[in-house]
């Protein structure tokens, strides 16, 4: 990593109309940090939350509407990793992940996705606050890594042919950084043109994945290089790429003592009285931020 950190951070969509896809590149490092500093992550678990933040951040940050959310939820009732967890919103990140350390020190140094959950299922929420829908699709958590099991969960619940690819590294000071891609083709909305999951080979949609394969991890989380760079790099040759204005990322957790207070003042008193200590207080875990947020049983009442 350079001392150039004006490429972290940060998320630039694309189109390319005369192919019909669209592609995003996202670019994490402050925020990634402030966020696995959160928890001792063994390197397999940090690495596997790297990903799930950096895919949250792609999906998420095409959201149109700035409140809405989305939520990756993987979860496996016997595998190493029990529950992940992470969601975006307005460009607020936040993740974490519920590990049995036992079963990690049994598994391989760099462990596949199903070495970590087995049989689990990938779920991907999307709640829209303009107009209160939520839409969510659950697949298995098919193939060997995050993205392949993220490719599957829009084949069949969005039917959409998609790429992404990841790439995250540690530098000799502990800084990390995670760098992802993300391509799709969008027959969708275009008279006279036929489905893509009725046609798998559509040559359009072949060319830009081929080009998109080109990607390495190395030039995804190097920092020096402009996130436009990348764009040109892949896709100079097209006759029109059409680039988007950047968006920022933040970590973001809404676990405050006031927000908490609201959610208690939701239980009856007994209930209350019941989950507070000698000292009448209701001590409240954020699982996000590693936080503890002792609230008075009382004051939670007002």
């Amino acid at each position: 990593m350079t001392a150039d950190v004006t490429d972290l951070d940060q998320t630039i969509g694309f189109t390319i109309p005369a192919r019909h896809a669209r592609g995003r590149l996202v670019r994490l490092g402050p925020v990634l940090d402030e966020i696995l500093a959160a928890h001792a992550y063994p390197p397999a678990i940090e690495r596997l939350l790297a990903e799930a933040l950096t895919l949250t951040a792609l999906i998420g940050s095409t959201l149109k509407d700035p409140s809405g959310q989305l939520t990756i939820q993987a979860q496996t009732q016997a595998g190493v990793v029990k529950l992940l967890v992470c969601d975006y919103r307005g460009g607020d990140l936040r993740g974490y992940v519920q590990y049995d350390a036992d079963r990690l020190a049994e598994a391989p140094e760099d462990p596949t996705l199903f070495a970590l959950f087995g049989e689990g299922y990938l779920a991907i929420t999307f709640d829209l606050a303009e107009t209160g829908e939520r839409y969510q699709g659950i697949v298995p958590l098919d193939g060997e890594t995050l993205a392949e099991a993220a490719e599957s969960y829009f084949a069949q619940s969005e039917q959409i042919p998609t790429l992404i690819g990841f790439g995250v590294t540690r530098d000799n000071a502990g800084r990390h950084v995670a760098g992802g891609l993300l391509l799709q083709h969008l027959p969708e909305g275009e008279i006279g043109r036929e489905r893509l999951h009725v046609r798998h080979d559509h040559p359009e949609w072949e060319h830009v994945a081929i080009l998109g394969r080109t990607m390495g991890a190395d030039e995804l989380t190097d920092a020096a290089i402009p996130l436009e760079t990348l764009i040109w790099r892949l896709f100079n040759e097209e006759e029109e790429v059409r680039v988007q204005t950047r968006s920022d990322f933040r970590k973001g957790c809404r676990c405050d003592a006031a927000y908490i207070a609201g959610v208690l003042a939701k239980f009856t008193t007994e209930d209350r009285r019941e989950m507070a200590d000698e000292h009448g207080m209701i001590h409240v875990d954020c699982a996000f931020c590693a936080k503890s947020f002792p609230v008075p049983a009382e004051s939670a009442a007002l």
